[in-house]
């Protein structure tokens, strides 16, 4: 089994081996609590019982809770299933139903300890096993209106029930059985989703906190590489105007292109600086969202080795929205991916609106090998990357992080003819100053 797989199950097997400990604890006070009722019927109330026979029935009790012990003490990675908790739990209603059949039957009060089987089964199975149970104990419970032995009472007062008394006490004992499946599942249910918000809360903290370190990180070192970028330019520049580099075509060409990767880094480093400074909290620039598009699109063009490149907008209502720095470096990081996912392979950005659900997107095409199956599970997540570089994963970790800021989501997939998607959906509440929210019509 794939060590993934086997970490997986870990939960599982801890669970179950938690639930077996358990069952052992509630049968230990059970065999008491049924040695001291015998004790006490016989010689305190002086109620004679069937003691050879009853006393069997419980030593065959202990004895399969001491082998369930001894199992739930040399698990070595076993699973223990639905299926073995169940046959444990028939167990117990078998063995109380035989104590019942020689203790007066329905006519004994602890008749209803039944539902303590069907109130153990509701919090540890699956809902078929649960009704399995729910109909076993209703069939002891019929089972025992019409065999058992009656108890002799010393002053031979009579216990026959009446049919009537009988069919309401089998109604109740089947609504208290169906009620308390019912309930318990419910609050079960609810436990669970309450456990599962609290974990995805728990993992989004921790995420937020990995991307606070790395915006410090970033800041700090886009602080640091200032001044190396400064000199860098202004050697740049000496050498420009040198008559050996001026005077070669060749040398003075890459020059120039040294110095618009360099003007490159500056915006790089300036946009970090504006960034961590939440630029759009102190002073907010509003822009076009075509503009914003086409010139994010003309940008990336230009700064990255893309050769087929197709940009559209579909039916695409132009609108003022914020020129949100964090989204430009969110939309960046998906092209980027893209294209180091499929270089040289086509590639496709279509820009569209969702006017029914008020969503802008934005979907990213390539023609790659597409996502593995493992990579679609784990979108999103900190340094997990298909080119295998040390720290990769980081931009769509953080293109992820801003699109939930946002409100918004990403989602990936395969497409059917060959290739990969990655669809940005961003509410366009989020994008827009509340007061030009409505639909212009300017290109």
């Amino acid at each position: 089994m794939p060590r993934s797989a086997d970490n997986a199950q870990t939960p599982d097997r801890q669970a179950g081996r938690s639930n077996l400990q358990q069952l052992v604890q509630l049968r230990w006070l059970a065999a008491a609590g049924q040695l001291a009722t015998i004790t006490t019927v016989q010689w305190v109330l002086d109620i004679q019982l069937p003691l050879r026979e009853m006393l069997g029935l419980l030593a065959a009790l202990v004895l399969y809770n001491l082998m369930c012990w001894l199992r739930s003490r040399n698990l070595r990675g076993e699973l223990v299933g639905q299926a073995e908790l169940f046959a444990g739990l028939l167990v117990d209603v078998g063995l109380l139903a035989g104590q019942l059949y020689y203790a007066g039957g329905i006519s004994n009060p602890f008749i209803f300890l039944f539902l303590l089987q069907v109130a153990v089964g509701a919090v540890l199975l699956e809902p078929r096993y649960i009704w399995a149970m729910v109909a076993a104990t209703t069939s002891a419970f019929i089972a025992l209106t019409q065999w058992h032995r009656p108890l002799l009472f010393p002053d031979s007062v009579s216990t026959e029930l009446s049919s009537h008394y009988i069919g309401g006490l089998l109604i109740c004992f089947v609504l208290n059985a169906a009620l308390l499946v019912f309930f318990i599942q419910r609050i079960v249910l609810n436990l669970r989703q309450r456990d599962a918000r609290l974990a995805s809360l728990r993992q989004r903290a921790a995420e937020e906190e990995h991307i606070v370190r790395m915006g410090l990180l970033a800041s700090g070192a886009a602080h640091e590489l200032g001044t190396p970028l400064a000199t860098l330019s202004v050697i740049l520049g000496d050498w420009a105007h040198m008559a050996p580099f001026a005077g070669d075509p060749e040398l003075r060409e890459e020059i120039e292109e040294m110095q618009l990767q360099l003007r490159r880094c500056k915006n790089i480093v300036s946009g970090i600086l504006m960034s961590a400074g939440e630029t759009r909290a102190e002073a907010p620039e509003l822009t076009r969202l075509h503009a914003f598009l086409d010139g994010l699109v003309a940008n990336w063009r230009r700064t990255r080795p893309v050769g087929d490149f197709h940009y559209e907008r579909q039916s695409l209502a132009d609108r003022t929205i914020f020129s949100d720095t964090a989204l430009k470096q969110m939309i960046d990081n998906v092209l980027d991916n893209a294209l180091e996912a499929a270089p040289g392979a086509p590639l496709t950005l279509i820009a569209s609106c969702d006017e029914a659900r008020g969503l802008l997107e934005i979907s990213v095409r390539d023609e790659g090998p597409g996502f593995s199956e493992e990579m679609l599970e784990r979108f999103g997540k900190p340094y997990q990357s298909s080119k295998g570089k040390p720290g990769g994963g980081l931009g769509l970790f953080l293109s992820v992080n801003v699109a939930r800021t946002l409100g918004g989501r990403i989602v990936p997939r395969n497409r059917p003819e060959g290739g990969a998607e990655v669809l940005m959906q961003l509410p366009l509440a989020a994008l827009s100053p509340a007061s030009n929210l409505e639909v212009q019509d300017g290109d």
